[in-house]
């Protein structure tokens, strides 16, 4: 189904700007290494300017929350929408905290995103103000099921169109929407969720596939979303067979991304589109 969207990373080999999590900038990195783009991570005020304008996407991470890389992520993206290239940004505990949830929101104001990619707590904190969170992750009540999946696509939705960009609300079914064509995914495994810093890889690879697709921001991020769920499946399935724990998992997640084919992403994708 994204068959073109995940050849031309594999053909352009996107060169993606990270101002990310400390706790997983390890991880963002060889992560984008797997999917076929390059990582560049950088984040001082000094030269961010410059290395956003030498990379063609751009992804942004406030886990690590500073009054210093804020600064840099305003520069870089306001460098980047300059430059017309894509920003993928991922509000990493918005309604934990009010600082981190005037940044998110001050961010969002201050540059364009192209993406903007979080739980279904940190969407809500962003779209509707206060809500209970798990700190950086979602709280129950605003986990995506079944029951209440037609209010959350009709939230997102709304969210995108006030904020004229690509939202993806992640979580056991996620939801990809442009305001107007939504994607529901259901790939993924519970167990991701014991391997830190997968929505923040997940982050970075949104930004690669929307480099490598600039013109296609909806699918791109759906691609990607896709593949990332997926990739955890193939993981999960790793770590029975070995009878192994999360180490083995987080292992496997990136040999799976790194072994991706189109055969693969065909058979396993789950998706449908509304």
């Amino acid at each position: 189904m994204f068959d073109g969207i995940l050849k031309n990373v594999w053909d352009k080999k996107p060169l993606v700007h990270c101002i990310t999590n400390y706790v997983t900038v390890n991880d963002c990195a060889n992560i984008l290494l797997a999917c076929g783009a390059s990582p560049i991570m950088a984040d001082d005020a000094m030269e961010v300017e410059e290395i956003s304008a030498l990379c063609s996407g751009l992804a942004l991470n406030i886990g690590t929350l500073n009054s210093r890389t804020v600064l840099s992520m305003i520069l870089a993206g306001r460098k980047a929408n300059q430059l017309h290239h894509p920003v993928v940004f991922d509000p990493v505990g918005a309604g934990a905290s009010s600082l981190r949830t005037r940044t998110a929101k001050d961010l969002i104001e201050k540059v364009h995103c192209t993406v903007i990619r979080g739980n279904g707590s940190e969407i809500r904190a962003l779209f509707q103000g206060a809500c209970d969170t798990k700190g950086v992750d979602a709280d129950a009540a605003d986990i995506t099921t079944e029951e209440n999946l037609d209010a959350a696509v009709a939230s997102a939705k709304a969210f995108s169109q006030a904020v004229n960009a690509v939202i993806a609300v992640t979580g056991a079914i996620d939801i990809v929407t442009n305001g107007q064509k939504t994607y529901l995914i259901r790939n993924g495994s519970p167990m991701m969720e014991k391997v830190s810093g997968c929505g923040c890889m997940l982050t970075t690879v949104i930004a690669a596939y929307c480099a490598a697709n600039p013109d296609q921001p909806l699918d791109a991020a759906a691609a990607a979303v896709s593949v990332m769920g997926l990739c955890g499946e193939l993981a999960f399935q790793r770590m029975k067979q070995q009878n192994a724990g999360t180490g083995t998992l987080h292992i496997a997640l990136m040999d799976a991304m790194s072994c991706l084919d189109i055969e693969t992403l065909d058979r396993g994708i789950k998706i449908e589109e509304r």
